[in-house]
């Protein structure tokens, strides 16, 4: 795996909008916490594009992506928000000249279809982490400062990343490379040249939002049967927000899981926030090892640097 630079204060981000539009109150106020961790967001115009539910035409978004990349003087990209429609750029993109010059690419939700493509076919980490909007937007309520340092701006192994609402539905210890991001996105890369290909023995996370029980269950179930979950060593959901059946009473996003990996081999954690989620957002690195631990202190334990100084 290639690894880009540890960020260090002063660094040039550069702020893109590979899927859909977003507002500017969250816009600048996402920059402005981005200073106040000390580096410098830059943009260019072309992030303000519009297409329908789409910031821009592909060729512009792809675009702005290729001169951030490119750009010697810029050391990481973040979104400015998921929505729909990163998968666009992929065949826009040269892998070749991702991996010469590997840098943190930041997001999560619809970004995944980078985060994945970076990961497991440009083999270049990358970061399952907080956006502008509705995240750096609102400060250290909506993001979680200490992984987003951890992850990005140390060239240590992160260690344990844990949380109070993280609990064990199956027990166990397994390790491997750690991929992964939202469920749906994922999925519909199959069958595409981008495909989400992680290796053997992946740890593999799981981050959705607002689906229905009965569609988590034909996710999970799409997962098994495509032979992916085969692969995989561990398992750590997100926290799944509004994917509860809204009736009192009614099943929970928690049955499904428990239910449908009822016999999954390893370890199976639930409740770890990064991506989607009611709190401050986790900064996960993926690419790298990592060992999931499962019982009475369940916890990911990143247990290699994912970042070079």
């Amino acid at each position: 795996m290639k690894k880009p630079r540890a960020l260090r204060t002063g660094d040039r981000i550069a702020v893109i909008a590979p899927a859909s539009g977003f507002a500017r109150d969250e816009f600048d106020a996402g920059l402005a916490e981005l200073r106040r961790l000390g580096y410098e967001p830059v943009y260019d115009d072309s992030v303000f594009a519009r297409d329908g539910y789409v910031a821009g035409e592909p060729s512009v978004r792809a675009a702005a992506f290729r001169r951030a990349w490119d750009d010697p003087r810029i050391a990481a990209l973040i979104a400015v928000r998921g929505g729909y429609g990163s998968v666009h750029i992929l065949p826009l993109l040269d892998p070749a000249g991702i991996r010469r010059t590997p840098k943190p690419f930041i997001g999560f939700s619809d970004n995944t279809s980078i985060l994945a493509w970076l990961t497991t076919r440009c083999g270049v980490v990358s970061f399952h982490g907080p956006m502008l909007e509705g995240r750096l937007a609102h400060g250290e309520s909506a993001y979680d400062r200490d992984t987003f340092t951890r992850v990005l701006s140390i060239d240590q192994p992160a260690g344990e990343i844990s949380h109070p609402t993280l609990e064990a539905l199956r027990p166990g210890e397994a390790a491997g490379m750690l991929v992964g991001g939202t469920l749906t996105s994922l999925l519909a890369s199959f069958r595409t040249p981008f495909e989400f290909d992680p290796p053997g023995g992946h740890v593999l996370f799981i981050d959705e939002v607002a689906e229905r029980p009965y569609r988590l269950d034909r996710m999970l179930t799409q997962l098994r049967l495509s032979g992916c979950l085969a692969r995989a060593s561990a398992l750590v959901f997100g926290e799944l927000p509004r994917c509860d059946e809204p009736a009192d009473g009614g099943v929970t996003a928690r049955a499904v899981v428990a239910r449908v990996l009822a016999d999954f081999p390893g370890p199976v954690l639930f409740g770890l926030p990064s991506g989607h989620t009611t709190g401050a957002c986790l900064t996960l690195p993926f690419g790298v090892r990592a060992r999931v631990v499962g019982g009475s202190r369940p916890a990911v334990i990143i247990e290699e640097a994912a970042v070079t100084s």
